[in-house]
């Protein structure tokens, strides 16, 4: 079975694309920082009929992140997918006179380092099959950035640089590397098919060649 390991699940975007990607016949990976929340998201998605894994791991901790994909990997199988969306802390919402270089510095560890060490941990059986995807999920911030969410708007653009440069640098192989932008919470921008329907913009990310970079919706008309 092909798998996804979703870096950052939890019970809204990461439940639905666990579901989505379920129904499409993989496995499923779930990587956050609490155990306790990952064991009862794969005990639901298990009564539902899927293969679901829980593994506790934080993205600021590299080893155990490496780990985490490691031990996902030797009991599902090689990863097909990599979502790479943990959510930021509130620390990283401040306003720019309130930076710090200690929180930019973790703001980079968490957004670009994090997916990094991701990236590198599966690209190798990636590149070997010569398929697979690598998924990020921002905020706008990783598009324009806001004086008033200043740890984001540091770090988001340089996970977004590491994304597209790798975009360029695999799709000769068969990888698709791509970034969806979400620009603010999903349950306040009112979408016609509520999280489900980012869940399936998340699967056509997989399933079919694209650029780069997709809008969910206009930056114009987001809520971040």
């Amino acid at each position: 079975m092909p798998v996804i390991a979703i870096i950052g699940a939890g019970p809204g975007l990461g439940a639905a694309v666990a579901r989505r990607f379920g129904r499409e016949g993989f496995s499923i990976a779930l990587i956050a920082r609490n155990q306790t929340k990952l064991d009862a998201m794969a005990a639901e998605l298990a009564a539902s009929g899927f293969t679901a894994r829980a593994y506790a791991a934080d993205v600021l901790t590299p080893a155990s992140l490496e780990a985490a994909l490691a031990r996902a990997e030797a009991e599902l199988g090689a990863i097909t997918v990599l979502q790479y969306s943990p959510l930021p802390s509130r620390d990283y919402l401040k306003p720019v006179l309130e930076m710090t270089p200690e929180l930019a510095l973790e703001a980079l560890q968490f957004s670009a380092l994090g997916l990094i060490h991701s990236a590198r941990a599966v690209l190798p059986a990636m590149r070997a099959a010569g398929s697979g995807s690598i998924i990020l999920i921002n905020g706008g911030t990783s598009v324009k950035a806001r004086a008033g969410f200043a740890g984001t708007s540091v770090a988001f653009p340089a996970e977004s640089a590491y994304g597209e440069m790798l975009h360029d640098a695999l799709s000769d192989e068969g990888i698709r590397v791509s970034q969806l932008v979400i620009p603010g919470g999903i349950p306040q921008l009112q979408l016609a098919n509520g999280i489900d329907g980012v869940a399936d913009r998340i699967w056509d990310l997989h399933a079919v060649a694209g650029p780069f970079r997709t809008m969910l919706i206009p930056l114009e008309d987001g809520r971040e």
